[in-house]
């Protein structure tokens, strides 16, 4: 199995296309067409028996190497680096897709479907990462997919995979100092509870549209004088001026009703110029004053990383996420994907995570 898993990885360690390319890319580089000079694969396997040992092999077989690399960067004090207010560690969430197909499916498929009449399947998951304020990188974790759950009716969704990678991961990550970022899909009670309970912190997009109730409260309390501003004024990387207007407000419930979640909120908004560049809100449980109203509204605003440093890169910068090696009939597709973001991870090491 280890040859297997060996040879899989190569492909995306190489950052090629497909199979074939891997084989003839090492054959150039080493002169021989196997993998036992770069990654010591003792017994080369054909790409049918890669498939077909990996379909049966659930995803979470690969946490033991996720987890000695994250281990490992603690070990170095990296991870130490990598914090924002309150001396917070950021994990930020994100949904992506990493399969779609309009024939190819299997039962760990998710379905979507058209006016047409059509059914297309894909598969989705979502993908922790370290994040930091002003650091360009992110350090991938263990990683949620989403797919059908025994005795559920309903599609799974992007915030039930975040409830399950908290039920199955909180306990590891948790150094009693993190805190979770998220979009407007995290700000919902459920999931806000959910972090609470595993002793995290949270910084989650929040918009009008998805909390009237709350932004009545707000639009109450502006009239009543109960916001608090706080403008801050700095040059950006271009060295222009930019100025920083942060609203916020502490204790506010998130939704109507008895008993509900009081959370605190936080408006950004970045003008340059004279020009609006910049505006976004955020709830969470971290206390907001004139001295912490910036970290946080940075917090939550680094959370676009998990998007650009980590699943665009791996979309577009070599690592072929979205490309189909392989689909299966069980857990391939997801396995792959693992294998993919690893690669993603040991080549930020190669590189060195700590030149950003």
């Amino acid at each position: 199995m280890k040859d297997i898993a060996l040879t899989a990885f190569s492909v995306f360690f190489m950052q090629s296309p497909s199979f074939l390319s891997a084989q003839q890319d090492l054959q150039r580089r080493t002169g021989k067409n196997n993998l036992k000079t770069l990654f010591r694969v003792d017994r080369i396997p054909t790409d049918n028996h890669v498939r077909n040992l990996l379909d049966s092999i659930k995803p979470d077989a690969l946490h033991p190497a996720f987890d000695c690399i994250y281990e490992a960067l603690d070990k170095q004090g990296l991870l130490k680096k990598l914090r924002g207010v309150n001396g917070t560690q950021f994990i930020a969430l994100d949904g992506t897709q990493i399969h779609s197909s309009n024939n190819i499916s299997c039962v760990n498929c998710s379905t979507r479907d058209h006016k047409n009449g059509t059914t297309s399947y894909h598969h989705s998951a979502v993908t922790p990462v370290i994040v930091a304020p002003h650091r360009n990188l992110a350090i991938p974790l263990r990683i949620e997919f989403l797919s059908p759950q025994d005795g559920h009716d309903k599609q799974d969704s992007e915030p039930a995979a975040a409830k399950r990678w908290l039920e199955s991961n909180g306990e590891f990550y948790n150094t009693g100092n993190v805190t979770l970022l998220g979009d407007d899909l995290y700000s919902k009670q459920p999931l806000c509870r959910k972090t609470l309970l595993y002793n995290y912190h949270f910084i989650f997009v929040c918009k009008p549209t998805s909390h009237p109730y709350l932004y009545a409260w707000i639009d109450l309390l502006v009239q009543d004088g109960g916001v608090s501003t706080k403008t801050v004024r700095h040059r950006n990387t271009k060295r222009k001026m930019e100025t920083h207007t942060l609203r916020y407000v502490n204790n506010v419930p998130l939704i109507e009703g008895e008993g509900v979640l009081h959370v605190n909120w936080i408006e950004h908004i970045v003008t340059c110029q004279g020009e609006e560049t910049y505006r976004n809100a955020f709830v969470s449980d971290h206390e907001i004053n004139d001295s912490t109203a910036m970290g946080i509204a940075e917090g939550g605003r680094c959370r676009w990383k998990v998007e650009n440093e980590n699943n665009n890169t791996l979309k577009t910068k070599g690592y072929h996420l979205e490309h189909n090696f392989g689909h299966g009939k069980e857990n391939l597709c997801s396995v792959l994907a693992s294998l993919n973001i690893l690669a993603f991870m040991i080549r930020g090491l190669e590189i060195g995570y700590d030149s950003g």
